[in-house]
C-alpha cells in the first residue's frame, strides 16, 4: 500500500519536472536554530522545493545557474545530477544575466542597503544611517550569503537567504536571488569561493 503511495506522489511530480529525490535538510548550527525558530514557517509549494534531479545545464559540476524567469537555482554535481532550488528573483535581476563568481560568503551577513536603494526607497534612509543592519532573523540577507563578484568586483548582487519565504517562486523587487534559509545554509556548504555562477 505504501509503495502504491509513494508511485502516486512520483506520478503527480512528474508534472512538475519527473520524480523528485528529496534531500535531507542541512546541519543547524544552535544560532541558526535559534534565529530560524523567530522567523515565518512557510511552506513552499512542491516545484520550489530542493530535490536532486538529472543535470538540465550541461555545465561542469560545481557551477551555480540561476534560471530567473522559471526561478530555479542549480547546483551542479558529478554525474549529470543536479540540485535544484526554488528562488525569487528582482526585477533587476531578471534583467541581469551573465557569468560572475562567488568573490566571499558570509553566516547572518550584515546589511547594508546600496545607495541606489536608498534613493528609490528613503524610508531605508536610517537604516544606512545606523551602518546598516547587523544579522540576524530581521536582517532581509537571511541566513547566508554567496556575493557576486565580476573582474574582482563586487556586482552588488547576492545569492542569500530570506526572511520572507513567500516570496520564492516569484519576483520581488530587491534584485539580488533569494532562496529560504534552509536551502541558502545546504548550498552554502557546497559552494566555494571561486565558484562560477551564470545567470540566465
Amino acid at each position: 500500500m505504501l509503495l502504491k503511495k509513494l508511485s502516486l506522489v512520483c506520478v503527480a511530480a512528474m508534472g512538475l519536472g519527473g520524480c523528485y529525490a528529496p534531500l535531507p535538510d542541512p546541519k543547524l548550527s544552535v544560532q541558526d536554530s535559534k534565529y530560524l525558530a523567530m522567523l515565518p514557517n512557510f511552506e513552499v509549494a512542491m516545484d520550489f522545493r530542493r530535490h536532486e534531479m538529472e543535470d538540465p545545464t550541461g555545465e561542469a559540476p560545481g557551477t551555480v545557474v540561476i534560471d530567473s524567469a522559471r526561478h530555479y537555482l542549480y547546483f551542479v554535481l558529478p554525474d549529470h545530477k543536479a540540485i535544484r532550488y526554488g528562488v525569487a528573483t528582482g526585477s533587476e535581476a531578471a534583467g541581469w544575466s551573465g557569468e560572475a563568481k562567488v568573490g566571499r560568503k558570509a553566516e547572518w551577513p550584515h546589511w547594508m542597503p546600496p545607495a541606489e536603494m536608498l534613493e528609490r526607497w528613503p524610508h531605508l534612509k536610517p537604516t544606512g544611517a545606523a551602518g546598516g543592519l547587523p544579522g540576524g532573523p530581521d536582517n532581509p540577507l537571511g541566513a547566508r550569503a554567496l556575493y557576486l563578484y565580476q573582474n574582482g568586483r563586487d556586482t552588488l548582487y547576492r545569492i542569500h537567504g530570506t526572511n520572507e519565504p513567500e516570496t520564492i517562486g516569484h519576483d520581488v523587487s530587491s534584485g539580488c536571488i533569494r532562496l529560504v534559509n534552509t536551502d541558502v545554509i545546504d548550498l552554502f556548504t557546497r559552494v566555494p569561493v571561486g565558484a562560477r555562477v551564470i545567470v540566465k
